[in-house]
């Protein structure tokens, strides 16, 4: 496997996360937290970009209006299941923009139209009701949640078996 010069992983295309974890030993990190799989991608990868924010998603809409360069959005939303922080319109941003796919700590909504979405999407679980939109959180600070810390950089991979970070300094 090639590697970057800070040593992180080149990956062209999405191995398994039992493949990864096989290869990189102790340096994959798994989260412990079991998220569902909402979007149509089932497996995706990518460095991550972060967002922390409860109940409130403005920054995360932000986030995904920019350019994504395949990378993966990775959401903490505090495992609140009270609001959901995305839905099928915020979603589209994420394909439009060319993200390759949104891990998020909190609740989606829209699921039926999210499992038409060509992207990798993974949740806690759905609420109907919409977020805040006060713009209130951080972005591209790192976040934890499942014994993992998500570092702005840090190599994600997810498939049906979980959710695997690779991070340079792993």
């Amino acid at each position: 496997m090639e590697s970057t010069p800070g040593g992180m992983p080149v990956i062209t295309e999405t191995p398994s996360t039992a493949d990864m974890c096989d290869r990189s030993g102790n340096a994959a990190e798994v989260c412990a937290v079991e998220l569902r799989h909402y979007g149509a991608r089932r497996r995706f990868s990518g460095p991550a970009a972060t967002v922390r924010c409860h109940e409130d998603n403005v920054l995360l809409r932000q986030t995904l209006e920019q350019p994504g360069g395949g990378r993966v959005l990775v959401v903490d939303g505090g495992g609140s299941l009270g609001t959901a922080l995305m839905g099928d319109n915020v979603a589209d941003l994420g394909v439009v923009n060319g993200w390759s796919g949104i891990v998020l700590y909190g609740a989606v909504r829209d699921v039926a139209q999210l499992r038409e979405t060509d992207l990798g999407i993974l949740a806690l679980g759905a609420n109907p009701r919409r977020s805040g939109k006060n713009g209130t959180g951080a972005k591209e600070e790192p976040v934890t949640f499942g014994g993992v810390t998500f570092v702005p950089g840090s190599m994600v991979i997810a498939d049906e078996d979980g959710l695997v970070v690779l991070s340079e300094t792993s």
